[in-house]
């Protein structure tokens, strides 16, 4: 394969619009956007696609519009489309006699492709969209341009290129799946894998290219098969490759596609032997993996979630992350015993699930049924709603506990400035008192806004949140480091005027 890697230029026969037809449309866009209307009005769930298709050379005045019809699920689709043919055709009449609908269904355009008459996508791809509610006719237009693109730069190894069949559905999905397979029976003088690697490259550029031509946002996926490869899949019986034979729609086919399509809708496409040993191999393997997910369930992610809530309720209590064994006695000790904030059968979940998690670990325990998780799981979810009480009550003792401390420590410091100013104070002339402390020692001001808020912290009946609390709690940290700082040196003046004096 010599073909440059390089991506291709864009083609010169791009589906435009010609400058004659564009203005044409201009001028009949109003006649076209209500005819557009009252045929979708009436049958909105059927119509999934209206295009202006490009104009005949030998009448050119004549406006064709494509209308696409799913009729799939209707009853009797024969005496339906003659129904909406007749219909839409008198609309279009009475609107504008020059618009000639080509009123086609679903079924027709699939049985074109598997006919290998793809004239129709052709004029679908150099038409001007009117009405897409379902992005079937922006499917078409970029599947038939990336298709041009990729025949014309590799025409010798493009052996089909098939469209996923839920473009031919008419159902509305969020991305367009496309599957080419590519003749790799005289490459020699690359691999196959390196065959398939740099053409699928080259192949996905194109696609891009083709987005950007037709301004199509969708995600446009290519799948890119050599024929090796496919034909071993298709002996596997590999349920991609089978999905893709039956519901795939060919936009392009040079004899192997709808040979191996019809051969398989006979019936005369099997899987070797090998092939469903393999399935079957699968499917045991499969219900193995899903016993083993099963046992992770309580063996792991059960115990951890159990075990991890109860560590943190631990840490915020003030210890050191404990070990799994621990942490069981340790919750009975201090949350049950000491505290008595907890009940005693929320330590037996705990220590139920970590025996389940032991018994599995040592293979005493080999599977667990889907009730006995059921029933763990709902232990796990009373469990993990009481430990988050439990984190309320341990936060609030926390608080309490912080509001005495941070108290304690800053009405002590500034009792000890107090006495090295010889400022004379009571409880009540607490604060006051320190702040003439702070003007005859020149200390800062802030000092004293800090102790208020500390005291007013203590004696206020308003319940404070734990973050209104905590900045409280930074702030005397300032406070507490500036006064430490002022005793030190202040001692050490007068440590200094001893020694002078000795």
């Amino acid at each position: 394969m010599e073909e440059s890697q390089k991506l291709p230029e864009l083609p010169e026969e791009l589906p435009k619009i010609p400058k004659e037809l564009q203005k044409k449309l201009d001028a009949l866009k109003v006649k076209l956007e209500q005819f557009k209307k009252v045929i979708t009005k009436e049958k909105d769930k059927n119509i999934i696609g209206i295009s202006l298709l490009p104009p005949e050379k030998e009448n050119k005045d004549i406006i064709n519009v494509l209308v696409l019809v799913n009729a799939d699920h209707e009853k009797d689709p024969i005496t339906f489309m003659d129904k909406l043919v007749k219909y839409v055709e008198k609309q279009a009449e009475d609107i504008d006699k020059s618009i000639k609908p080509r009123v086609m269904s679903l079924y027709d355009l699939r049985e074109s492709c598997y006919d290998a008459k793809y004239e129709i996508l052709k004029m679908i791809a150099m038409s001007a969209p009117l009405y897409d509610p379902m992005d079937v006719l922006a499917a078409l237009r970029i599947s038939e341009i990336h298709k041009t693109m990729s025949i014309k730069k590799f025409e010798k190894y493009i052996i089909s290129y098939v469209a996923a069949g839920s473009l031919f559905r008419g159902e509305k999905s969020n991305d367009i799946d496309v599957y080419i397979v590519v003749d790799d029976t005289d490459v020699k003088r690359m691999s196959r894998t390196e065959l398939r690697d740099k053409l699928g490259a080259i192949i996905r550029g194109m696609g891009a290219q083709a987005a950007e031509m037709t301004g199509i946002k969708k995600q446009f996926h290519i799948q890119t098969y050599i024929l090796t490869d496919f034909w071993d899949s298709v002996k596997d019986a590999h349920p991609v490759i089978f999905t893709l034979l039956r519901d795939g729609v060919p936009l392009y086919d040079r004899g192997v596609f709808m040979p191996w399509k019809l051969l398989l809708k006979m019936g005369k496409i099997r899987p070797s032997q090998e092939a469903i040993e393999m399935q079957m191999d699968i499917g045991e393997r499969l219900v193995e993996r899903t016993r083993f997910k099963l046992l992770s369930i309580v063996g792991e992610d059960l115990y951890y979630a159990l075990l991890n809530t109860a560590q943190a309720a631990l840490m915020l209590y003030g210890i050191a992350p404990p070990t799994p064994k621990e942490t069981i006695e340790l919750l009975d000790k201090i949350f049950v015993k000491q505290e008595k904030i907890l009940e005693k059968k929320y330590v037996d979940m705990l220590e139920r699930i970590r025996a389940y998690y032991k018994d599995i670990e040592h293979k005493k325990v080999t599977e667990v049924s889907g009730k006995e998780i059921d029933d763990l799981l709902k232990d796990a979810e009373e469990y993990l709603k009481r430990i988050k009480k439990l984190f309320t009550q341990i936060q609030k003792k926390k608080d309490v506990e912080n509001i005495n401390e941070t108290y304690d420590s800053c009405t002590k410091i500034a009792k000890e400035i107090l006495e090295i100013s010889n400022i004379k104070f009571t409880d009540a002339s607490l604060l006051s008192s320190f702040k003439q402390a702070l003007d005859k020692e020149r200390l800062p001001e802030n000092l004293a806004n800090i102790l208020k808020e500390v005291i007013d912290m203590k004696k206020t009946d308003k319940k404070l949140t734990t973050q209104e609390i905590e900045k409280i709690r930074r702030d005397s940290r300032i406070y507490m480091k500036t006064c430490v700082d002022y005793i030190q040196r202040k001692n050490l003046v007068e440590l200094n005027k001893v020694k002078k004096e000795k």
